[in-house]
């Protein structure tokens, strides 16, 4: 996922007493320790699920990561913790892999590093255009495994859940996953000071039903949440509580 040298320069860094990265990228003298611990946390979320141990993990994490490039910082994201797990899903021999990154800043560095393998499914939405510049909806990768959906300000849970359904999906149900990794950023709530797109938190419950029966169709059940943005903490709990009562019903159902 990552090129070795982008992890020595990190390591480094880190020895050296840390500084910004990029203008909103900072690295402290423990940010290596949190952020070797959070795509762990994603390695063994996915393994717990391979290995029939878990229907669904949910990585509370920080840093987040899918802004993490191949070999740059970006957007307070050393690694990309998605990437790594799915490096840990090939492992375990898995072919089709999809990325769902619902944040409401697009996944660059997801994108990137996967734009060109048509073993991974890569959608977003997002808010645009916004931070990070990426994710236009002409941004197709290989063989269509890119579905970009970007969104203006205002657009409210109508229009989010419109494009993850309408959209999103068919090209997920074409691709026929064999596991569902997704970037689970709460950014886009209507309470978030860094954006506008005005999602509510029964908006993530619906979107988080959605990707359930996604999974339930294609992928044993099977999905690896990974935390991504959020930075109203009263409105990013609730959020996350959201989905994790439907993963939780999901799960005593079956």
């Amino acid at each position: 996922m990552h090129d070795v040298r982008y992890i020595a320069m990190l390591d480094r860094a880190a020895a050296g007493g840390g500084g910004y990265l990029d203008p909103d990228t900072y690295i402290t003298p423990q940010s290596m320790v949190a952020a070797r611990k959070a795509a762990g946390a994603v390695v063994e979320g996915v393994h717990r699920v391979l290995d029939g141990k878990a229907r669904h993990v949910f990585a509370v994490v920080r840093p987040p990561g899918h802004h993490a490039e191949h070999a740059r910082a970006m957007g307070f994201c050393l690694i990309n913790n998605i990437g790594v797990g799915i490096a840990a899903a090939r492992e375990k021999g898995l072919r089709r892999i999809a990325v769902l990154d619902f944040d409401v800043h697009h996944g660059n560095g997801t994108q990137h590093s996967f734009q060109d393998d048509p073993e991974v499914f890569y959608a977003s939405t997002h808010q645009y255009p916004f931070y990070p510049g990426t994710g236009a909806a002409g941004e197709r990768g290989v063989d269509g495994n890119v579905v970009n959906v970007p969104l203006e300000m205002g657009s409210g849970d109508r229009l989010f859940l419109g494009a993850w359904e309408k959209k999103i999906g068919p090209a997920l149900d074409a691709f026929r996953p064999q596991l569902l990794l997704v970037s689970a950023g709460f950014d886009a709530h209507h309470a978030d000071p860094l954006a506008g797109l005005e999602v509510s938190t029964d908006g993530y419950r619906q979107l988080a039903q959605l990707i359930n029966g996604w999974a339930a169709t294609h992928a044993q059940g099977r999905s690896v949440w990974a935390l991504e943005g959020g930075y109203d903490l009263q409105a990013l709990g609730k959020s996350v509580i959201a989905c994790l009562e439907v993963l939780l019903e999901q799960g005593h159902n079956q």
